[in-house]
């Protein structure tokens, strides 16, 4: 799965358990694999607080969970700091500076191999100088602490579990194109390292230490960018070494909204999940969802109906805020009243195109950079997603580094009205530009009452990553469920384009039928995405991860 969320919350006292649900009075930690959670821990122990636990796991991660994220992807944190100061840090890969609106189009048409496999495809890294700054202003430890425990597992190695196995096998043939990748990941004969086997990383734990040793400037002034610059010289890349100089974080505006008296606080553009969250919850305000029940046809297709409708927008209006307008009458509750109006609730729409909100010639989402202040660390909250976007990213490594490069331009739209990897349509606003950050579907987000925080939660998935978040967001709050239970349940995903219903397997087939009866194209899936949360419920903190996957959660 290409993305890869992890999600934190902070009070620090410690005490042992391990489920795929755990509850504490002091604080929780939810991941999606053990490894990670418990260097997080380590890291707690030592004196760090959420921020670092966050980070320590998230460059674990980058070791263990090579397929979805690492140094050579990027990252969406956003932090809620004791005082109640919420902090949104942009660590989106940019494209390089000399990019072109059709870098991907040969004789007229868009040439997808081009945006997902190989050198053209990387976008400038921003995940480690997110890292970065989010230690440096509210952690407690250094950042070599986080990646010296990380370095640690990469030269140690970890056991491969079979759905890791399963993604490796899956892109072998394109990461054997690959001498850098194909030295990591494969046997000398070719064959993906199966199930059980130990991956030992060492190259990577050398870059984590140099780093760790010199600071992220050996990244982006040093020796890797020098590396990475004759890398794509040779392979037909655009990426210099003043693409990875010139990169900077960017420091957001959250995106506030409101879902039956709880504030939901999502991340703004790039990402989309932040903007189309809150559109979706306005549009289904008006609805008594828990009368329908969690897994009945009424509520699907409801919930459905407002998905396309959020998705429509998306692929019209959605882009980098810093090249694009994005306006904010798209989380305004009266144009969601306007869309709601539509749906009807026997039968499924036909959404022909985007809606248009009020004000979008001057009221839009800022370019502008905030300023913020340190606190202590207690009572951190703090949810994190981290990409290198499709399994494995471009499939290529920068060899002697261990660090697999992100296909992140993949996320562009190629051409107007073209698709990505995942289906997803794009338009003008999403264009490939030098040094744009392009589009997301990343939704860290945070729910609050009365002020006080109630909910963390993230998820991978590609543009799954809404539909999920947006579930959990129901569960918790429509249904009064426990985190664990919110996880659970059955999902489905309507992203508009293509027009099909994406509901998983295990579904009631009478619910099935139903959909179909109501005029919906279902499709059957085994599994959608993995979602990570922490709840505050009822006075006591509890973790989940998802169910689908290996996981781990502790409590503090």
């Amino acid at each position: 799965m290409p993305f890869l969320t992890l999600v934190l919350l902070g009070l620090w006292a410690i005490a042992d358990g391990i489920n795929t649900e755990a509850a504490a009075l002091h604080g929780a930690i939810a991941t999606v694999h053990p490894i990670a959670s418990d260097v997080a821990r380590e890291i707690v122990r030592q004196g760090g607080n959420a921020v670092d636990a966050a980070v320590a796991a998230a460059l674990t991660l980058g070791v263990v969970d090579t397929a979805n994220s690492g140094l050579g992807g990027g990252c969406f944190l956003m932090i809620r700091r004791p005082n109640g100061k919420i902090i949104a840090i942009d660590g989106r890969e940019t494209a390089p500076a000399a990019a072109s609106r059709d870098m991907f189009v040969r004789e007229g048409k868009p040439v997808p191999e081009l945006s997902q496999t190989g050198a053209l495809a990387v976008g400038v890294p921003g995940a480690l100088a997110a890292y970065d700054l989010a230690v440096r202003k509210y952690g407690n430890l250094p950042l070599r602490v986080h990646l010296q425990a990380a370095a640690d597992v990469a030269d140690r190695g970890f056991s491969l579990s079979r759905a890791y196995a399963d993604r490796l096998q899956s892109v072998a043939k394109e990461l054997s194109a690959d001498l850098g990748a194909s030295a990591v990941f494969l046997h000398t004969n070719g064959n993906a390292l199966a199930g059980g086997e130990v991956l030992v990383q060492h190259d990577l734990a050398v870059s984590y230490r140099a780093v760790a040793e010199h600071g992220v400037d050996w990244f982006y002034r040093g020796p890797f960018a020098s590396q990475l610059e004759h890398w794509m010289t040779q392979q037909g890349g655009l990426i210099r070494e003043r693409d990875l100089a010139r990169y900077r974080v960017r420091l957001r505006d959250p995106v506030r909204s409101s879902y039956r008296g709880y504030e939901i606080v999502g991340f703004p553009p790039p990402s989309s999940g932040g903007v189309h969250v809150a559109q979706i919850l306005n549009l289904l305000e008006r609805y008594d969802l828990r009368a329908m029940g969690r897994e009945s046809a009424e509520f699907i297709h409801t919930v459905t109906e407002a998905m396309k409708l959020a998705f429509a927008d998306r692929a019209y209006w959605l882009g980098d805020p810093d090249f694009t307008h994005v306006p904010r009458g798209l989380v305004d509750k009266p144009y969601a009243s306007s869309l709601a109006s539509g749906i009807h609730s026997e039968r499924a729409s036909v959404v022909l195109s985007h809606g248009t909100p009020s004000d979008v010639a001057q009221h839009w989402f800022g370019k502008h950079t905030t300023h913020f202040s340190t606190a202590d660390s207690e009572g951190n909250w703090v949810a994190c997603t981290a990409t290198i976007n499709t399994t494995f990213g471009s499939k290529r490594v920068v060899p002697g580094t261990g660090i697999v490069l992100n296909n992140e331009m993949d996320d562009f739209s190629a051409a107007a009205g073209s698709s990505n990897a995942f289906g997803l349509v794009g338009g003008e606003a999403n264009a490939v530009a030098p040094r744009k950050r392009p589009l997301s579907s990343m939704s860290p987000t945070l729910v609050l009452k009365d002020g006080r925080p109630i909910l963390s939660v993230g998820a991978a998935g590609g543009p799954t990553i809404i539909s999920q978040t947006l579930l959990t967001i129901l569960g918790v709050v429509d249904f009064g469920l426990p985190v664990d239970q919110a996880l659970v349940a059955t999902r489905f995903h309507h992203q508009w384009r293509p027009d099909e219903l994406r509901v998983e397997r295990r579904m009631n087939p009478q619910v099935v039928l139903e959909l179909e009866r109501r005029g919906h194209h279902v499709v059957l899936e085994n599994s959608i995405g993995a979602c990570q949360a922490v709840q505050d419920y009822r006075g006591s903190f509890r973790a989940a991860h998802d169910p689908r996957l290996e996981g781990k959660a502790i409590q503090w």
